[in-house]
């Protein structure tokens, strides 16, 4: 039987550009969390300098993923629908955190909002809202 903690570090590891920012999980009861540990080459604009916009959104995306994939307990990820993501200050060279909450998850459709952070989760850097496509249940097996 896996545990939760188990099932995180499976599903961060199918995505294989969460070893490219260095994500790891920390997973307290059912609150998870990713951090992306400051790297030089994950910066995008040398001269503030500031967070790549991609990586920013990449982390959010794959903490969504993540937190749909140990809630629903499906081994198979969800595919992304559509993600709109909220850019509110810059990142900076410093470690980044995201959350996500999911709003709702219907028979093919999941709604999540996420948020990625650095030294106050009260003050987000960015903030994300996508839409996912789960598995059925027929799909689960293939």
């Amino acid at each position: 039987m896996s545990t939760p903690q188990s099932r995180v570090a499976d599903a961060i590891a199918r995505v294989p550009y969460a070893k490219f920012l260095g994500l790891r999980a920390e997973l307290k009861g059912d609150e998870l969390t990713l951090i992306m540990p400051f790297a030089p080459h994950l910066v995008g604009n040398p001269m503030l300098p500031a967070l790549h916009g991609g990586v920013v959104g990449a982390l959010m995306e794959v903490t969504a993923l993540t937190q749909l994939a140990i809630t629903s307990k499906i081994e198979k990820f969800a595919k992304t629908i559509d993600i709109n993501v909220e850019y509110l200050r810059s990142g900076k060279p410093i470690d980044t955190y995201a959350r996500a909450r999911i709003v709702k998850i219907g028979r093919r459709i999941a709604n999540v909002q996420a948020e990625a952070w650095q030294n106050e989760r009260s003050q987000p850097i960015a903030t994300l809202h996508g839409h996912f496509m789960t598995p059925e249940v027929d799909e689960v097996g293939a």
